[in-house]
């Protein structure tokens, strides 16, 4: 089975995106409108995918009061003045095409650590997601 496949049993959902220069509200925004997920995907002007901004990294920033001092001062700069997506996205994507086979993409998320992962065209833009209870169901 494929990638599209699985995009295709989904249908066509809309995809939680935003520009590197959103703010973190638009980002958290973003992210009640999107239920089935808890990633935001990060895209440059042009529309191609740059990083994730994870449900974990948002409430790490918004609530960086609350967590133990285990963060490297260095880093607390970067947190305290981040206005934008592109401050906080993690730039470690893990992707997959339509064409990539599910097995596979199930082994690299696994091996990733990740729950859910973006499908990426030639151009590098975002055609879709796949979550793992996506995989769950219709594997």
């Amino acid at each position: 089975m494929k990638v599209r496949d699985i995009l295709n049993k989904l249908g066509k959902r809309a995809l939680p995106l935003v520009e590197e220069g959103e703010t973190i509200e638009g980002v958290v925004q973003k992210m009640f409108d999107h239920c089935h997920t808890r990633l935001v995907y990060v895209v440059d002007k042009d529309g191609k995918f740059e990083g994730t901004i994870s449900l974990g990294i948002l409430i790490r920033h918004l609530f960086s009061h609350g967590f133990e001092p285990a963060i490297h001062p260095r880093s607390i700069i970067s947190m305290i003045t981040a206005e934008t997506a592109k401050d906080i996205m993690s730039r470690r994507m893990i992707n997959a095409t339509e064409e990539d086979d599910v097995e596979d993409v199930i082994k690299r998320m696994i091996r990733a650590g990740v729950k859910e992962i973006a499908v990426v065209n030639k151009e590098n833009k975002i055609v879709g997601d796949i979550t793992m209870l996506d995989l769950l169901i219709y594997w």
